[in-house]
């Protein structure tokens, strides 16, 4: 259970018993069983809870909304976060994902400033030239997903955090299973009509007791080439796609007390594309390729968590990330330099080791919940043939310490600091370079709660991307971007607001942030295109309402601006800047069966000199059935419709149209 609805139903519980009739404690009379009974209170249900308990902007997608959105990617499954923009996104090839003007662009799949951590593994490629990703998975993969946006939550992921880091953990058997000991499983078949779009995930789960789980999943995603609003095809030189996933997980608990566990888990995502262009962003004419790719992550944790002890609660983990990207061009007689480009065999291979603890604990008035840790990075990148990609190697050791300070109830300070070194090494193939370089950083979030459900926050936050393998041969190896972030915000909770048991929580949140010593947008060769500073600022809402009736409406929207300044002192609207965005829900349930909801997208019109992309407004419709009870029990039923009036529209930062009319048919049975 979140804080949210803990903290959620300790309040309900209290106020129940201090507010029922006949139950005063000053009575003398002793309480009977019908007198302490106060009936079912029934709470009007949203789809996503606002995290309004926490100064940090935070989104979770739990399990239920990962299935109710029927996305194709990961990049569709978060899109419904303020802050956050597509660049393309229904297929992992030439898409990728931006967080408040950072990340995945036109030139780079990532430009290193959003961070991806799958079961703990650290994703993304550096500079990947014109067919970087930062994610190659599946969504059926996955329980939950969390969207941190902005610095201040991210000192205990990574360093050089400017846009946000993105947390997904895969599902586990218990997830299947529930309490109940044995064998059972799960089986979905997903069809989509635009591109003729079949997906079948099989789950196993098996617990032979309390302690042991174990788990299986094989996802296969296959799609056609989808069309446009006009019926156009959207990157027909793509071809189609049959990409397999799979996922091995098991957990294993023992100990006096069940105190240690040990939790391990393999996914692997493939691809194959034949023919296809190199630029998968579709803005230069390279040539063509024979692409394969495998994205495999190895996750090894172990927690101790001592009964009676709340100083311990450790961590260990290792884990390990391998994303290789092979391509052979087809027209064996373009000039050498393209060759090298198009036949550049690209791989990373990421391990890491991280040991943390938290630890709860008192000082006077002040409750403690301090988060600490080391962590050991390696990361080698495969040299690149004819140095269109430098290889080498990088070594990071980092210490962290992030302390969650309660005082009276009301006031929450949150100092956060990271300290990370790191040192680069050449290829051998290039040379023998080695480079250096450590950097400290962290920040700072006081929260105050009031009594009435009104909370006011701000942070401000400093962090550094170091160096990076790209630059080993230039002199931008001795250059880190650094990023200063301050934001300030109010949020509200209530139950009871309009009517009784209907839910109010809503979350307002400003963020300034300037960023300078910029490398990732030093155009080569023309130092009038380069860019040294961008200073960006918006503002991020989240709400939500629910009613005991069944009725819920979500809302988040993102208004944002940003100048990045030329390294000749020019100031202009910075290229990267996402469109000011806006999603509203409308949902009703109908008991425990019945989801039935409509969702408007919009995008405001962006218009800065030649830098223009039309506003739109898509709406899409969904509807979940659940039989409770006969012989469709454990079956769940799912229909949408995007683009419900085939609007033709391109996303801001996208390269391409967005997907037309799409009927998507779920079927899923649990066993």
């Amino acid at each position: 259970m979140s804080p949210y609805s803990s903290r959620r139903l300790l309040r309900i519980t209290t106020a129940l018993l201090i507010a029922a009739p006949g139950t005063a404690l000053s009575q003398s009379a002793p309480l009977s069983e019908d007198d302490l009974y106060l009936g079912t209170i029934v709470l009007g249900e949203s789809k996503r809870e606002v995290a309004t308990e926490t100064a940090i902007p935070t989104t979770t997608i739990d399990a239920t909304e990962i299935k109710d959105r029927q996305a194709g990617t990961i990049a569709e499954l978060i899109d419904s976060v303020p802050g956050v923009t597509l660049v393309n996104g229904a297929t992992a090839a030439g898409s990728g994902i931006n967080i408040r003007g950072y990340g995945a662009n036109g030139t780079f799949g990532t430009d290193q400033k959003v961070l991806i951590q799958v079961d703990g593994a650290t994703k993304g490629s550096e500079e990947l030239y014109r067919i970087g990703t930062q994610l190659y998975t599946d969504p059926f993969l996955f329980r939950e997903v969390e969207v941190i946006r902005g610095t201040i939550g991210s000192f205990e992921y990574g360093s050089g955090v400017f846009g946000g880091v993105v947390r997904l953990e895969t599902i586990n058997a218990s997830d299947i299973l529930g309490d109940r000991l044995g064998f059972g499983g799960r089986q979905t078949f997903e069809f989509s009509s635009n591109g003729d779009g079949l997906t079948s995930s099989t789950i196993l789960g098996w617990q032979p007791d309390e302690n042991l789980e174990l788990l299986f999943n094989y996802t296969r995603r296959t799609l056609g080439v989808r069309s446009d609003g006009d019926g156009n095809d959207i990157n027909p030189a793509a071809g189609d796609l049959d990409d397999p996933s799979y996922l091995f997980k098991g957990r294993y608990t023992f100990g006096a007390d069940r105190a240690h566990s040990l939790t391990f888990s393999y996914s692997n995502t493939e691809q194959e594309q034949f023919d296809v262009p190199y630029d998968t962003f579709g803005l230069a004419n390279f040539g063509n390729v024979d692409r394969f790719i495998e994205n495999e992550v190895a996750s090894l944790r172990y927690n101790y968590n001592p009964v009676g002890n709340d100083l311990i609660n450790l961590d260990v983990e290792l884990t390990y990330s391998d994303e290789l990207v092979e391509s052979q061009a087809i027209d064996r007689s373009l000039p050498i330099f393209t060759l090298n480009l198009l036949d550049a065999d690209n791989r990373y291979q990421t391990t890491t080791l991280r040991i943390r603890n938290t630890a709860l604990f008192e000082t006077g008035p002040v409750q403690h919940t301090l988060r600490t840790g080391a962590e050991y990075i390696l990361r080698e990148r495969q040299d690149a043939s004819a140095g269109a990609a430098p290889g080498g190697e990088k070594e990071v050791f980092a210490l962290y310490a992030v302390n969650d300070m309660q005082i009276g109830g009301a006031w929450t300070i949150t100092p956060a600091l990271r300290f990370e070194t790191q040192t680069i090494t050449e290829d051998p193939v290039n040379g023998v370079a080695e480079f250096g370089d450590d950097a400290l950083m962290g920040g700072l979030s006081v929260r105050y709660a009031f009594d009435n459900g009104i909370a006011l926050f701000g942070s401000a936050a400093y962090t550094v991307n170091l160096p990076i393998v790209d630059d080993i041969s230039s002199d931008l190896i001795f250059q880190s971007e650094r990023a200063t972030t301050y934001e300030a915000g109010i949020s509200y909770e209530a139950l009871d607001v309009f009517d009784a048991g209907d839910t109010l929580a809503v979350k307002l949140n400003y963020y300034t942030q300037t960023s300078d010593s910029v490398t990732t947008l030093r155009a080569m060769g023309n130092p009038l295109e380069s860019v040294d500073q961008v200073d960006r600022d918006g503002f991020e809402l989240e709400a939500s309402y629910a009613r005991q009736s069944g009725l819920y409406i979500d809302l988040n929207a993102h208004i944002s601006e940003g100048d990045e300044t030329l390294l000749n002192g020019t100031v202009q609207d910075y290229r990267f800047n996402p469109a000011d965005s806006l999603r509203l829900t409308l949902g009703q349930r109908l008991g425990d069966q019945w989801d039935l909801s409509y969702e408007l997208v919009a995008q405001r019109r962006y218009d800065e000199g030649t830098d223009i992309s039309p506003g739109f407004g898509v709406s899409n419709l969904r509807a979940t059935y659940i039989p409770q009870r006969g012989l469709w029990e454990g079956t769940e039923i799912r229909f949408g419709i995007e683009n419900v009036f085939d609007k033709l529209y391109q996303p801001r930062l996208s390269t391409r149209n967005a997907t037309g009319r799409n009927f998507i048919l779920t079927l899923a049975a649990t066993f």
